[in-house]
């Protein structure tokens, strides 16, 4: 294997708080290792444009702290081609990068994982994402802070369902998971969670309206995970309205609010610990492999099982949501 004097560091996909945090560990540890780093802007969009520039330890000072990422993220379309693959090969390799660091979620670990194999560049990728859907890992960067941030926003509008006597169906990311939902659902005293695992035949608005929640409660939150699937809280304030006219309810969608902040002091260890092992394990000589965190020890997890398999959620989880919602 060829030694590595240089390594990229890309962020790409949905920006996660916390990815600054991951950026800045990834640059000091390599410089503790005495190579070099170049930061890559706009994720692969940047690699094809030959966005790149050289990052030192100053580059990255005071920005642990910061939201969103400072080399920027964008979705590229063209790297998805075997001409844009190519183009940013030929970009890595003039400006002399041996091996790459992706900090991203799924579409970022696929594209990583298509470019290792077609090129044979070592990448490591690191989860930051805050849909904390990626196998493996028991949480990924920015998951913790947009938890936090859905808990704040839920309490607010708990005061206004409160006062109003109203169901209020508040939809958060989560694209086809729903660790958003049913986690800020008990730590913000919900009565309810609609999420894509637990769509079986049984129709889960029914099953929260036959839970007889009127019986000691005069107001009701349902926290709800966008999905392609599912509809999101658009459809089900609707089919309330329609099927259940007795009930005045409203509808919240957090949106990207839930990607923006500072990140947590959890989010902010998590990076630097995931940040310092993608050295470690470039110095292992590891490659195609995802950074995880599991049972509180870094893990190895190779790109297409992060990928590939469906990440579970505890069905523990549902049942504490309804215990504690009686």
């Amino acid at each position: 294997m060829a030694k590595i004097s240089t390594i990229g560091v890309l962020t790409s996909g949905g920006d996660a708080p916390g990815m600054n945090a991951a950026i800045r560990a990834v640059t000091r540890a390599a410089i503790y290792n005495g190579w070099n780093v170049k930061g890559i802007l706009r994720g692969y969009e940047g690699l094809i444009n030959n966005e790149i520039k050289e990052l030192t330890s100053e580059s990255v000072s005071s920005t642990i702290q910061r939201g969103g990422t400072i080399l920027k993220t964008a979705r590229s379309e063209e790297f998805m081609t075997v001409e844009g693959r190519k183009k940013a090969y030929d970009n890595m390799i003039a400006s002399g990068i041996d091996a790459l660091v992706v900090i991203g979620g799924n579409g970022s670990l696929s594209g990583a994982q298509i470019f290792a194999q077609e090129y044979d560049v070592p990448c490591i990728g690191l989860p930051g994402t805050i849909d904390n859907d990626l196998y493996g890992t028991d949480s990924t960067i920015g998951y913790d802070t947009a938890l936090n941030t859905i808990v704040e926003c839920v309490d607010k509008i708990r005061d206004t369902a409160t006062s109003h006597n109203r169901i209020f169906f508040i939809e958060v990311m989560g694209r086809d998971a729903g660790f958003l939902a049913q986690n800020s659902a008990i730590a913000a005293g919900a009565e309810a969670a609609i999420i894509p695992e637990d769509q079986t035949d049984v129709d889960q608005l029914e099953q929260f309206i036959s839970r007889g929640f009127r019986k000691s409660k005069n107001s009701s939150i349902v926290l709800v995970s966008e999905s392609r699937k599912g509809g999101g809280a658009m459809y089900y304030a609707e089919r309330v309205r329609n099927e259940y006219p007795q009930y005045d309810v409203r509808m919240s969608i957090l949106g990207h609010l839930q990607r923006g902040g500072t990140p947590s002091a959890y989010d902010r260890i998590l990076a630097s610990r995931m940040g310092v092992a993608a050295i470690e394990a470039l110095k292992d000589g590891q490659r195609n492999v995802m950074i995880g965190i599991s049972n509180d020890k870094i893990v190895y997890v190779p790109f297409n099982k992060a990928i590939k398999i469906d990440k579970p959620i505890d069905k523990e989880l549902i049942n504490v949501l309804n215990v504690l919602s009686i």
